[in-house]
């Protein structure tokens, strides 16, 4: 968020990038041991598989699936155990969560895959703008899920098929079909 020439002034800028479920994994597994926690190779990459690619929401999501496992299951955390804490906490196979299915359900159900515009997106699932646009698009933009177009988010194949929907049919110029019809 720095301005280009205050940016240059540090002579190097790094990018992280987003980790691999297999590195994820071996975060989670250490995370366990630090935690006191046993836990499964399949309760690991379960959770692995849906944290973004980021080790912060990893621990996050292995502390409540903790939690769930020393009420449900003495303890002990496998990949079925994981799948059931995740679902309690409305995280889904992909990682989505209720931020992001909130928005997708929608950009899909109530503007028809759109184009919609960001502020109207926000209104729509009661956050505000820089919620949606700061937390929710950036993990749905890089999962292809959601589009930024010049006239408003869109969603795309990805999207219809994972939320279970059926798009509408498109006109032959590519808009919705029905748009100007009576």
């Amino acid at each position: 968020m720095l301005p280009p020439p205050l940016r240059d002034r540090f002579g190097f800028t790094g990018h992280m990038e987003f980790y691999a479920p297999a590195e994820l994994e071996r975060v989670v597994h250490r995370s366990a041991g630090l935690l006191d926690v046993t836990i499964e190779p399949e309760g690991a990459s379960e959770i692995a598989g849906r944290s973004r690619g980021t080790p912060r929401i990893a621990n996050r999501l292995l502390r409540r699936v903790r939690d769930y496992a020393q009420v449900k299951a003495d303890g002990l955390i496998t990949r079925e155990i994981a799948a059931s804490a995740l679902a309690v906490y409305d995280v889904d196979e992909r990682g989505l969560d209720r931020l992001d299915r909130a928005v997708l359900s929608a950009l899909l159900k109530l503007f028809g895959g759109g184009p919609v515009g960001l502020s109207t997106l926000a209104v729509a699932v009661g956050e505000e703008r820089e919620t949606v646009e700061e937390v929710a698009e950036p993990f749905l933009v890089r999962e292809g899920l959601l589009a930024r177009t010049p006239r408003g988010r869109i969603g795309t194949p990805a999207a219809w098929a994972h939320m279970g929907l059926t798009p509408p049919p498109q006109t032959a110029a590519g808009g919705q079909a029905g748009l100007f019809e009576p």
